[in-house]
């Protein structure tokens, strides 16, 4: 130990003084450092001093070949500007002489060159001779204007303006108007169209009989004629660009659209739908003609901007091949109640049209009369349906299936072609009429069609019937199977009828102005057929519980005090359990293509009739333990037969919807709890209990009359009863109902405050008779 203490002394004082030299070696490092940089500084410095004398030297070198850069470019841009002054000075003395000539050839060569060269003047113009040579150019243009402008006028309304041929002078003289001020160029093109169309207007006065829609087929006869003899006699004359042709057909129209206006304001009496039709129908032919011939370069493009269509998906399309809507729309549509000649569909193309509405526009302030007549037409067709839906005979049960009514699709088949010839006229204000009339015959086919032809359960239809029906419950008669066939029909047809109109409202918001398109609402008409549903499916439901109530009825005779022992199911389990057998098939055969609607049907059923058998449940008193365990055999056997109901004699067995089968469940399990507790010993405590117990939503009314079940004595349902309030502090004393679930009781209804009140209605009501 003694050794390795020394061995560590040692150690630890070579490493002390190695640390004294250490510190010797880093100060001499660091002199070393400095002594570095001051060299590598010296050098930077000296090779700066030698840049800065280099860059010296190169501008001695180079400042006289700048000198020399500069004068050389001084005097290149004033060869040239004396060049183009000489060429400018020349071009003005020639083109003087040239214009006295008429050489307009040569005067369209060099006045460009003259007009380019005094651009380059511009800054030059405070020079009294370069301002003096501007004014000499301007003035030649004037007289060119002036020359050429008489050149023309001589031409073409001259004294020989008739036996005029077109000339070279004069097709060069168009080449010197390009040159021109544009204004040079409108000025004569408008000149010169008027001149064109003069006799147009002429002839077609407003006061000639070959003016009036009738024959409006001669005003685009006349263009046509008249273009065909301006191309071949003047056609080469003027250049491509100018768009001549295009220029007088552009403005015929203007001028035939303006002349239109009037003449159908003037005569409006005069005006019918096949007049009206017939000159819309020549009009945007002769529109997709010039479309085909030019290409609208000479329009404004906000003239017929209002009139253009988009093409875009068409959301009638589905699967359903039944729908008119599903028929490619661009195809030609016959005129609905009018002649062939008038249902040519030119408007829908695959390229817009420039010239759509050019025309034709003069035309939508009187397309109200195209609204009217549709109305009538629309109106009779509703009487002729009407008609042959009290003329049809009702369906064959073994025959027949509820099929969609010809009647909707005769409608819809209407409205797509009056839809497709409205867009055809406008897009505006018409087509909003249209829908106007699109929805009051929807509303009035849904009400006179459909709803009016829903046949009435048990046939109520006169005074004495109906006293009859108030006062022996039991006797109206029931639907026939073709009755549920045709009331299965209806409802299918107002399910298409709402498809259909969803598409219709769809397809109008896309052919109408855009800025129209939040005015078409088609949401009440479809409230109208979600009605007619409704309807059907509320008398279905109503037949099928008239069905019932004789064995509910059934019931309530029977003695359930006296029975002794346990049976097989009652007469009138087997009685329901029939008619449901017999009626569910048919009905869901019948619905097959609307089958949210039976499964709507199945639950509206069952929300009515558990409410309903419950009821008849309270009125069968008294009930012995032995009649409420049949009871509760019943109730079991209803249960199971309703949990199957949707499925009820088919031969694929499906589960019924989750919400339905809650429906039922919930409210057999009540009429099975109000049996249970009828069945339970009554005494005081342990029965209230066990009735809180069983049925927790229950009030009152609900605990008095599964007492009065029992047979319990009055003094003993007094006692019951307080102790039952004493149990529920929260319920008043009245014994309102409290229940708000899916299925309630309807115990009010069977009060004898109620039915005083329907013998006293009933007293009044045969009273008025």
């Amino acid at each position: 130990m003694k050794m390795k203490i020394r061995q560590l002394d040692d150690e630890i004082r070579s490493v002390v003084r190695g640390q004294t030299s250490v510190g010797q070696d880093g100060r001499q490092a660091l002199e070393e450092a400095q002594k570095a940089i001051k060299q590598l500084f010296a050098r930077i410095k000296d090779i700066k001093d030698k840049a800065e004398k280099s860059e010296h030297m190169v501008k001695e070198i180079t400042r006289d070949i700048k000198q020399l850069d500069h004068a050389k470019r001084h005097l290149t841009a004033s060869i040239l500007t004396l060049n183009q002054l000489h060429m400018l000075v020349d071009g003005v003395e020639k083109l003087q002489m040239l214009v006295k000539k008429r050489q307009y050839g040569e005067i369209a060569n060099l006045l460009q060159g003259v007009t380019n060269v005094l651009d380059h003047f511009q800054k030059y113009m405070g020079i009294p001779q370069i301002a003096h040579l501007s004014e000499k150019s301007q003035h030649i243009k004037a007289e060119l204007t002036e020359q050429i402008t008489n050149d023309f006028y001589n031409a073409f309304s001259g004294p020989s303006s008739k036996h005029f041929v077109a000339n070279q002078q004069l097709a060069e003289a168009c080449l010197v108007v390009s040159i021109l001020e544009p204004k040079v160029k409108r000025d004569l093109l408008k000149w010169f169209v008027s001149n064109q169309l003069s006799e147009y207007t002429h002839l077609f006065q407003e006061t000639q009989d070959i003016a009036w829609l009738d024959k409006i087929d001669k005003r685009y006869q006349w263009l046509k004629k008249h273009l065909i003899e301006f191309e071949e006699k003047f056609g080469r004359m003027f250049p491509p660009d100018w768009e001549v042709s295009e220029h007088i057909a552009v403005e015929f129209c203007h001028i035939t659209r303006r002349e239109l206006g009037k003449l159908m304001s003037s005569r409006r009496d005069e005006l019918n739908v096949q007049l009206l039709l017939f000159a819309i129908q020549k009009t945007t032919s002769f529109e997709s003609l010039l479309a085909r011939r030019y290409s609208g370069v000479t329009l404004d493009s906000t003239i017929v901007q209002h009139f253009t269509k988009k093409e875009g998906p068409n959301p009638f399309e589905d699967n359903d091949d039944s729908n008119p809507f599903k028929e490619d729309m661009k195809k030609d549509v016959d005129t609905p109640s009018s002649d062939k000649s008038t249902a040519e569909d030119t408007s829908i193309v695959k390229v817009s049209n420039p010239f759509q509405g050019i025309i034709s526009r003069c035309f939508e302030p009187h397309l109200n009369i195209y609204v009217e007549y549709q109305d009538r037409n629309l109106a009779q067709l509703m009487d002729q349906f009407v008609e042959d839906m009290q003329k049809a005979e009702l369906p064959k049960p073994e025959i027949d299936r509820a099929n969609v009514l010809p009647s909707c699709a005769e409608l819809f088949v209407f409205y797509k072609k009056c839809l497709v010839q409205c867009s055809q006229l406008s897009i505006g204000q018409p087509m909003l009429a249209l829908t106007a009339t699109f929805q009051k015959y929807l509303r009035e086919y849904a009400q006179r069609v459909l709803q009016n032809s829903l046949p009435k359960v048990g046939n109520v239809t006169t005074s004495t019937n109906l006293i009859q029906s108030l006062l022996k419950e039991g006797e109206i008669t029931k639907f026939s199977p073709a009755e549920q066939i045709k009331v299965c029909s209806i409802l299918t047809t107002a399910d298409y009828c709402l498809e259909t109109t969803l598409q219709l409202e769809s397809k109008l918001k896309e052919k109408v102005d855009p800025t129209l398109a939040n005015q078409i609402n088609l949401v009440s008409e479809q409230d109208v057929f979600h009605n007619v549903i409704s309807n059907c499916i509320h008398l279905l439901v109503q037949n099928l519980e008239l069905a019932c109530e004789p064995a509910l009825t059934a019931m309530n005779k029977i003695q359930w005090a006296a029975f002794e022992a346990v049976g097989d199911e009652s007469s009138y389990v087997t009685a329901i359990t029939a008619h449901l057998r017999q009626t569910l098939p048919l009905l869901r055969d019948n619905l097959s293509t609307s089958r949210k609607y039976f499964t709507k049907f199945c639950m509206n059923f069952a929300n009515s009739f558990i409410p309903k058998f419950i009821c008849h449940l309270f009125k069968c008193k008294p009930v012995s333990p032995i009649g409420a365990e049949q009871l509760l055999l019943d109730t079991h056997m209803l249960k199971t037969i309703l949990l199957d109901l949707p499925s009820l004699g088919s031969v694929s067995m499906r589960k019924p919807p989750p919400m339905y089968t809650k429906i039922v469940v919930k409210g057999m399990t009540k009429a099975e709890m109000i049996l249970k507790v009828v069945m339970a010993p009554h005494e005081k405590e342990s029965f209230v209990d066990d009735y809180i117990k069983f049925l927790p939503e229950s009030d009152i009314t609900e605990f008095q009359k599964v007492l009065d079940m029992k047979g319990l004595k009055r003094s003993e349902i007094n006692s019951l009863t307080e102790i039952f309030r004493s149990h529920q502090p929260s319920l008043p004393s009245t014994g309102h109902q409290q229940e708000h679930d899916i299925i309630s009781t309807p115990t009010i209804s069977n009060t004898p405050e109620h039915e005083s009140s329907r013998i006293k209605k009933l007293e009044k009501l045969i009273k008025r008779l």
